[in-house]
């Protein structure tokens, strides 16, 4: 294991759940160092938040302005070399643009921007300055979904024909029928959650998981959206009709509304010779199915899974792995890939990943319009 590399966090702070999963994440590999920040808008609150962190004060900052100039002022040798980007989605693009831009290597929340447009000029960047950006779609972090990714390439299921994931939660019911309460929810509110709230939070989740998985892409898409009230502008249920590249056909279906759900998502794969499913609910199973033989369930940490998979797991077999662990994995991908070891393929989702996501979320959101159309994904 090489040094430690040094990590900076925008946003994340002490009343963000999304926050804490990162910071978690960033330790469990002893990978990170986290050195500083800006974690708030509020600064006291930041301050507050960095002494409990028990952070050099020095490196703690009003705002990303204030983090770029102090930061690129030391040396080399001090400065953070990696940010986290945690804020609400309108602002990652402009974040995510201004640390590339001053030399930084970045971790961005998922949607990566607002546009498919933003979202390729922040790749171009990358390209052009030979930066590591990583994606947090932090389900490609759990042991299991990369054992069903090599499982897959190595032919397992044959040819791919089918493909089903679904990603349903139930949080918004509650709040979706009341007009001044949807009010106060900012991911209903354009301004800050950008063109879609269902498809744009977790249906871009589902569609990652389809192509992270099959090493497919999503050519063509048919998708019917729900907003339910006339003054709600953005989705909050939809399905999606996918056709794949290589002719495969399926289904991509995300909800907010489906009453009483936690955070279910679920991905089957069909091939000609078999198939596997996976449920983020129960992530230790991974269940392989195969024509005229009985249904295997394959467990992470044992002698029969991939290098892949096994370079992913903390714990020995039997020991169950989560949230943290998965976002820790995406985590040790970025660390190696900085300091210019060698790393698996999709170790970390990258920026070509949030470029797809993006042109995933716009197509929906045109084919909805367009009265279900199918409408094609460059």
């Amino acid at each position: 294991m090489g040094y430690k590399v040094r990590l900076g966090m925008i946003g994340g702070g002490s009343d963000s759940l999304i926050g804490v999963v990162h910071r978690i994440a960033a330790g469990m590999g002893d990978n990170f160092s986290l050195v500083g920040g800006a974690f708030s808008i509020n600064f006291e609150d930041t301050k507050a938040f960095a002494e409990k962190l028990e952070l050099d004060a020095s490196r703690i900052y009003k705002n990303i302005g204030d983090f770029i100039a102090g930061e690129t002022k030391l040396p080399e040798e001090v400065r953070v070399q990696v940010v986290t980007v945690a804020t609400p989605n309108f602002l990652h693009y402009s974040m995510a643009k201004s640390l590339l831009q001053a030399g930084f290597h970045v971790i961005c929340e998922k949607p990566v921007t607002t546009t498919s447009e933003e979202a390729e000029e922040l790749e171009e960047i990358v390209n052009e300055k030979g930066l590591v950006f990583a994606v947090t779609h932090t389900y490609t972090g759990y042991p299991m979904v990369r054992q069903m990714k090599w499982m897959i390439a190595q032919g397992k299921l044959g040819s791919v024909q089918k493909i089903d994931a679904q990603y349903y939660q139930g949080w918004i019911n509650p709040v979706i029928h009341d007009r001044a309460e949807r009010k106060k929810v900012w991911r209903l509110d354009p301004a800050k959650a950008g063109k879609s709230c269902c498809m744009g939070d977790i249906g871009v989740h589902a569609f990652n998981m389809v192509e992270y998985t099959t090493g497919l892409q999503v050519r063509k898409v048919l998708a019917d959206l729900n907003m339910m009230y006339d003054d709600n502008q953005l989705d909050i249920d939809g399905s999606t009709l996918v056709r794949l590249d290589n002719g495969a056909k399926g289904l991509i279906r995300a909800s907010q509304i489906a009453t009483a759900e936690e955070n279910s998502l679920q991905i089957a794969v069909y091939g000609d010779k078999g198939g596997l499913r996976w449920e983020q609910e129960n992530p230790n199973y991974l269940y392989f199915l195969q024509e005229g033989q009985p249904m295997q369930v394959l467990k992470p940490g044992n002698s029969y899974t991939s290098d892949f998979e096994k370079s992913s797991v903390k714990l020995p077999a039997g020991h169950p792995e989560g949230i943290f662990d998965a976002m820790g994995n995406i985590y040790n991908g970025v660390a190696s890939a900085i300091r210019g070891e060698e790393y698996f393929d999709g170790a970390f989702p990258t920026i070509r990943e949030g470029v797809r996501g993006m042109k995933f979320i716009e197509a929906v959101l045109v084919s909805h319009a367009q009265d279900n159309t199918w409408v094609t994904i460059d």
